[in-house]
């Protein structure tokens, strides 16, 4: 397709019985409210994989319930491709985790002395190999910013890590919100938020809060007009953490999103610099 249409992609994957597929997390999104999939043929369709950004896990729970297998992938151009993988024996048994390290690919989560985190603490996520980039062409102080002496990448990225070494990606340490001296990321705030049925996308963002420093706002695309501010608040309350809970809310069109699927948040904030309501 030259464009995604969510009806037409169905189609495709009956017509040419598409075994199986990479799609980014709007892909996915839009394709399961696509009314009733079952009129579709998807039998062959073996697994989808899921890259460019964190997939919300009732996502991939509601492709099990069609018996399509969502394997989420974890990787950056500066690893030249995959940095973590999942398979199909733990992509339900460990929900919402990319996996563990690919082939040739060494892993880890530290802390912001460069320590290994234990299981269950969040900390960036560092990536060694020989398939890793040498250099940022001419950018000398990007790559001594990025790439350790001993030759560790850092991604930009948090993440945690279980007991069996699988990793769950959290979100961009760049999209952060400190609220109150409290780290807050704003996908966990997305997770719940997606859980409402009035809701077809989300991002969070932080907006200036002279209380806290900076609070959760969430930007809203809703199936119908009948989902307020209101709604969306009501619903976190009790899912999250008081200081996760977003301070405000408004309602877009369309989420803006790079040709990859990821969502512009730089363009969210100076559209919607704040300040949030205390």
């Amino acid at each position: 397709m030259r464009e995604f249409v969510p009806v037409r992609a169905w189609e495709l994957i009956q017509e040419e019985k598409i075994t199986c597929s990479l799609l980014v997390p709007a892909m996915l999104n839009f394709m399961s409210q696509v009314p009733d999939i079952t009129q579709y043929d998807y039998s062959n369709l073996r697994w989808i994989q899921n890259g460019a950004s964190p997939l919300p896990v009732n996502l991939i729970q509601i492709y099990a319930d069609w018996n399509i297998e969502v394997h989420q992938i974890y990787g950056l151009t500066e690893v030249c491709g995959p940095a973590c993988v999942i398979n199909a024996e733990n992509a339900l048994k460990k929900l919402g985790s990319t996996g563990r390290p690919f082939f040739h690919t060494e892993g880890r989560v530290v802390d912001e002395n460069g320590n290994d985190c234990a299981p269950g603490e969040q900390g960036e996520v560092w990536i060694k190999g020989k398939h890793i980039m040498l250099e940022y062409w001419n950018r000398p102080d990007a790559t001594a910013e990025t790439i350790t002496p001993d030759g560790w990448l850092r991604t930009g990225d948090v993440a945690a890590f279980d007991e069996d070494g699988f990793i769950y990606i959290q979100d961009r340490i760049k999209d952060m919100i400190i609220s109150g001296g409290e780290n807050v990321y704003p996908a966990e705030i997305e997770n719940v938020i997606l859980a409402h049925s009035g809701v077809a996308e989300v991002a969070v963002i932080g907006q200036p809060s002279e209380k806290w420093g900076e609070s959760p706002f969430a930007v809203v695309v809703r199936k119908d007009d009948s989902t307020s501010e209101e709604d969306i608040i009501d619903h976190c309350d009790g899912k999250l953490a008081r200081f996760k809970l977003p301070t405000g809310a408004t309602f877009i069109d369309v989420i803006p999103r790079n040709a990859n699927g990821k969502v512009l948040k730089r363009e969210l904030r100076e559209q919607f610099p704040g300040p949030a309501s205390e």
